[in-house]
């Protein structure tokens, strides 16, 4: 787990969104041919970011509770409304702060690097 005094394996971009509780996302492999598969990170919004927003300005924590999905899609229906038809959850967990955020990427085999703001991705969602 991450201490303030260690360095952070983010981007500090990408560290930035996720304190701003903007969500994650990253392409992987899928479970065969015709699918696509993608892990996001969800920070959770809570009632200090709504009260926040109503305000006009936008809350960083460093301890927010993540949600990381892992979904599998059918790669033909990924671009239209209809993508989550046929669409798989691989698994999912939910963690508090950004050491274990970063824990749990590790456990599924995933880095920091390699996640992207959605709109750089092909992610449905």
């Amino acid at each position: 787990m991450s201490t303030s005094n260690e360095p952070s394996p983010w981007l500090t971009d990408k560290l930035s969104a996720l304190r701003l509780g903007r969500r994650l996302v990253t392409e992987v492999a899928a479970s065969g041919p015709g699918r696509r598969a993608f892990v996001d990170i969800r920070p959770v919004a809570t009632a200090d970011d709504q009260n926040a927003g109503r305000e006009g300005w936008t809350r960083t924590d460093r301890e927010r509770t993540f949600h990381l999905r892992h979904w599998d899609y059918d790669a033909d229906r990924i671009d239209g409304f209809d993508y989550d038809i046929d669409a798989t959850l691989v698994r999912a967990t939910s963690v508090i702060g950004e050491g274990a955020l970063t824990e749990a990427l590790q456990d599924w085999g995933l880095r920091p690097e390699q996640f992207l703001h959605p709109w750089q991705t092909a992610d449905p969602q």
